[in-house]
């Protein structure tokens, strides 16, 4: 190296340095003095939770390149899922099916109709459901 950059490395090491405060400066100041005795103190605890959290990071590191694992956990989250989209979908072609019927149909449905649907038992529990669900609302209006 030249002479020029040694003198530039050894003065920015110097200004660096004066910048800096002493390390013995910053100890003897009673705030720094004070922190370090409650981390001394709080020390037991600090490591136990640094002790779990490394059993954590190393388990789940190994969780996560366990392929194995992994796709057993997506093979049982696809059997959870499974019923539940087929419901879903049985749901949704239900409700399709009835909107094309109730499309076709120009049949209407008078007094004597009505009360022949308020018999089907499938509107009866969705009746029922219907006032629960309302009944319920109503309770929590009040408790508000």
């Amino acid at each position: 190296m030249s002479e020029t950059a040694v003198k530039n490395v050894e003065e920015v090491k110097a200004v660096e340095t004066a910048a800096k405060p002493d390390v013995l400066d910053q100890l003897l100041k009673p705030e720094v003095q004070e922190a370090l005795t409650l981390l001394v103190d709080q020390l037991p605890k600090l490591s136990e939770m640094m002790t779990l959290l490394t059993k954590t990071y190393d388990l789940a590191q190994k969780v996560s390149n366990d392929r194995v694992l992994i796709q057993d956990m997506v093979g049982g989250l696809k059997e959870v899922v499974k019923p539940l989209e087929e419901k879903v979908k049985g749901y949704a072609s239900a409700a399709i099916e009835a909107n094309d019927r109730a499309e076709h149909s120009d049949s209407t449905i008078g007094l004597f109709g009505m009360v022949r649907l308020l018999k089907d038992p499938e509107l009866q529990k969705m009746l029922r459901f219907g006032q629960a669900y309302l009944d319920i609302l109503g309770e929590r209006k009040k408790q508000d």
